[in-house]
């Protein structure tokens, strides 16, 4: 997800080509990985786990309808209604923009930052009172890891054209910010101007600032956490693996929007995959590597508060299941 017009009801991205070969950070995985526990009772629009020594906290941006008539392709209305309904839900659904903090020590991280103002008043932008909620004031934010350059993952970087996070370096794949901040790629592929203006909205007050590190394949980000570029939906979209004590937490970004129609069909896309053919097949090898290792995922738009496992359905196709709510202290 991304721009304001990509979550409104009026959204019509064009698409563009851009495919690279995948390699999932998970299918090595010889057996599954134990099952972070939940820690600790629960606040107002987030959720917190223990990845091994590391909390994770959920944190609400809000959330926004998406028609999916106007957004899916590779479907028809009635094949999306028919799975839709499977979910008891109709048209338009309800997508959460979900970001997630992460106490590694000495450092708090975000992973993504939700969509800010981009979405206008009362559509997302909650992201800063969640933090507060849990303690964490903009300022004690030392890295960023931005999934990619869409406006619901980086819009909150900036509040009025200006850095929010002024003491953290904001991770993002070399692959966005070369396509984003080169306009000639806008009118070679027709892809959305928005798309590119609000990219270079977002990012440049802190390459500005020295404070962009930008990667490229597979490679340690900060202790503990490994980034890997995954091109389809944009060039550089990129997953994060958080590992502690034989534990792990994969944030898979955009892979999936719409829960009741692309697990049970993950061949259906959606208008803001910058390369359709790429996004199936990122999304299909995931999908099946993560039913096979049962590795728990962090994923920004399902279902707030966005955690839980793919598992390989009867019949065909996979689904999705969430953590199981848990309101308690810790142990």
């Amino acid at each position: 997800m991304h721009l304001s017009r990509k979550i409104h009801l009026t959204a019509a991205l064009s698409v563009i080509a851009a495919s690279l070969s995948f390699a999932s950070p998970i299918a090595a995985a010889a057996a599954p990985a134990p099952t972070p526990s939940h820690v600790t009772a629960q606040l107002p629009n987030t959720y917190d786990i223990q990845v091994g020594d590391v909390r994770v906290t959920a944190l609400s941006d809000g959330s926004v309808p998406q028609d999916l008539h106007q957004l899916l392709h590779r479907t028809t209305n009635a094949h999306t209604d028919e799975l839709i309904a499977l979910n008891l839900q109709t048209n338009p659904v309800e997508a959460s923009l979900n970001a997630f903090l992460l106490r590694l020590p000495g450092r708090l991280v975000l992973v993504d930052t939700g969509s800010g103002q981009f979405f206008g008043p009362g559509n997302g932008g909650k992201l800063l009172d969640a933090l507060a909620r849990v303690g964490v004031q903009p300022d004690q934010v030392s890295d960023v890891l931005i999934t990619h350059a869409h406006d619901d993952h980086s819009g909150g970087l900036v509040k009025d054209g200006k850095r929010v996070f002024l003491n953290a370096t904001v991770h993002v794949g070399k692959a966005d910010v070369d396509f984003f901040f080169d306009n000639a790629n806008q009118a070679r592929t027709g892809y959305d101007k928005s798309y590119f203006e609000i990219a270079q909205a977002t990012l440049k007050p802190y390459l500005d600032a020295g404070k962009v590190k930008t990667f490229t394949g597979k490679q340690e980000i900060l202790p503990g956490v490994t980034g890997e570029i995954h091109t389809g939906h944009t060039p550089g979209s990129a997953f994060y693996t958080l590992e502690s004590r034989g534990e792990r937490l994969i944030f898979v970004g955009d892979i999936v929007h719409v829960a009741a129609v692309q697990f049970p069909d993950p061949t259906v896309t959606i208008t803001y995959d910058l390369d359709e053919d790429g996004a199936v097949r990122v999304r299909a090898q995931t999908f099946a590597a993560l039913a096979q290792s049962r590795d728990l995922i962090a994923v920004p738009h399902l279902p707030f508060p966005g955690l839980g496992h793919v598992r390989t359905r009867q019949g065909g196709g996979y689904d999705w299941v969430p953590v199981t709510y848990t309101d308690r202290a810790g142990q």
